[in-house]
């Protein structure tokens, strides 16, 4: 039985354009995201045949697969939510997401140098990746992580709340090699509701990093 199952879109193909448009939205739900969610499921599934007939030959690549697929699947899951065609601009107090701002103004100095650093960070992560905002629970602050593939160059513990895929699966359709361009659209439907919504939730679990027993 499948562990893993993909998510339906919390909106239709059409709702992000244009900064998105409703064909890369389907491929990229359908397609990409979906092949995550298989191969964490065969992954499983392979794991599970290696334990059954203790033959572990090839540990190494079905360990890197498990992560690959599972951060793939989580990653995506959170970046359809959040986006939304209603969002963008930047987190304002008199829309109910003032905590978050507060936030970002005390851990990057301001709104414009988080967008700049975020907006850099996705840009021009080397290859395929991923530009994160996370709440990173040792220090109780917000930091940004470029992250490599889905899994890589990543702070143990850190939760992202704010995930702008930097792949070309999530642009090329639209903005050919112009990542630069994608990104900076990006920032025009950003769910801010939903970013407030993960941050408060992450500093609330804050304590369940297990620091020493």
């Amino acid at each position: 039985m499948a562990i893993y199952t993909l998510p339906e879109l919390p909106y239709d193909y059409s709702a992000l354009a244009p900064v998105i448009s409703p064909e890369i939205i389907e491929l990229h739900h359908d397609k990409h995201h979906a092949a995550y969610v298989k191969g964490a499921n065969d992954t499983l599934e392979q794991l599970a045949e290696a334990r059954d007939k203790d033959q572990w030959g090839a540990i190494n690549g079905l360990e890197k697969n498990l992560a690959f697929h599972l951060s793939g699947h989580i990653l995506h899951s959170i970046y359809w939510h959040n986006m939304t065609g209603d969002g963008g601009g930047e987190p304002l107090d008199k829309d109910g997401v003032g905590e978050l701002a507060d936030a970002i103004a005390e851990n990057f100095g301001s709104f414009a140098k988080f967008k700049a650093q975020l907006s850099k960070a996705s840009a021009t992560t080397q290859g395929s990746g991923w530009g994160v905002l996370a709440y990173e629970p040792v220090s109780g602050r917000l930091i940004v992580e470029q992250v490599y593939d889905h899994q890589g160059n990543v702070g143990q513990g850190s939760v992202p709340i704010l995930v702008f895929d930097a792949w070309e699966h999530a642009f090329y359709l639209q903005y050919k090699n112009q990542k630069v361009d994608f990104i900076e659209a990006m920032w025009n439907v950003v769910n801010w509701q939903d970013v407030a919504k993960r941050y408060a939730a992450a500093k609330e679990r804050a304590n369940n990093l297990l620091l020493a027993p």
